[in-house]
């Protein structure tokens, strides 16, 4: 399989054989809409609010929703709070924040052990909303032509993929902080919070609304899907107080089957300078041939 995990100027960039997720979402509700969703308690209607963004890539600010006590507030309670951090994670122990970009994805059956992530998933857990994310899928022809090394440039159809009945994608995330020590303390940038999106396999059985021409489950776009939680996980999956590894592995289950669609949208995606609503406009059919 191939593997879509970075970009350039106008696109995904190959980068071997191992499968990933591609690091592109669509997220454009705004402060009181995810407030009212998820309950938050503690949102700064002064601070900078985040422009409706329909094309996030890694390294950008986006919005996260995270249970932790107020600092310098003297009681220890876990607040619910809606907070914005930059996408791609970077380790507390990194010496740089070089690589944060590469960070973008955790593997739900290894996010437990790995050391990038293991201390943030016992204990910082984080929502981060979104309309949906995209994914490419390969001609077939062109994908035999990468595997084999060949220097083509494969076309790909993007596609969205977002919950059926209009709710939030609830994906599941991991948040750290990290110390710029070239910076004095007072720095507004000397520490940075940076978060991961949770990925597991992605769902083999039908799509609740598939598109007229194209796949019929998740696994025919992509083998990797973001880890969406349902609203019935969202208390225990950001409860700090939660830490033992195997009951925090029991969450990570695959949402039911069936409550997403997908469809074909503009190429126009493809570019991270594109972003606008129309992005997510449904197309008849794709506009570039792929394997179905």
């Amino acid at each position: 399989m191939l593997s879509i995990c970075g970009e350039g100027p106008s696109g995904p960039v190959e980068s071997g054989s191992v499968a990933r997720m591609c690091g592109r979402y669509a997220a454009s509700r705004g402060p009181e809409d995810l407030a009212g969703v998820f309950e938050i308690e503690k949102w700064e209607p002064t601070e900078t609010v985040l422009e409706p963004d329909y094309n996030v890539a890694p390294t950008k600010e986006v919005y996260a929703v995270l249970d932790r006590p107020l600092k310098d507030a003297g009681d220890p309670r876990p607040v619910r709070q809606l907070r914005k951090l930059r996408w791609g994670l970077v380790p507390s122990w990194s010496k740089t924040p070089e690589g944060a970009a590469r960070m973008i994805n955790a593997r739900a059956e290894t996010v437990h052990e790995k050391p990038s992530y293991r201390r943030a998933f016992a204990t910082r857990r984080c929502i981060l909303p979104a309309d949906g994310y995209y994914e490419w899928v390969t001609g077939e022809q062109e994908r035999d032509l990468e595997v084999e090394g060949k220097k083509k440039r494969p076309r790909k159809q993007p596609y969205f993929v977002t919950p059926a009945d209009g709710s939030v994608f609830a994906m599941a995330g991991l948040y750290e902080f990290w110390r710029d020590r070239t910076l004095p303390d007072d720095h507004p940038s000397a520490w940075w919070v940076t978060c991961s999106v949770i990925t597991t396999e992605a769902e083999t059985a039908p799509l609740a609304v598939a598109p007229a021409e194209g796949p019929r489950a998740l696994a025919d776009i992509h083998p990797r899907m973001p880890l969406m939680l349902t609203p019935d996980r969202w208390d225990a999956w950001l409860d700090p107080a939660r830490t033992d590894p195997a009951e925090l592995r029991g969450l990570l289950a695959p949402p039911p089957a069936g409550l997403m669609r997908a469809y074909p949208v503009t190429t126009a995606v493809s570019n991270v300078r594109n972003n606008g609503p129309e992005l997510l406009k449904e197309l008849e059919g794709p506009e570039e041939g792929t394997l179905f």
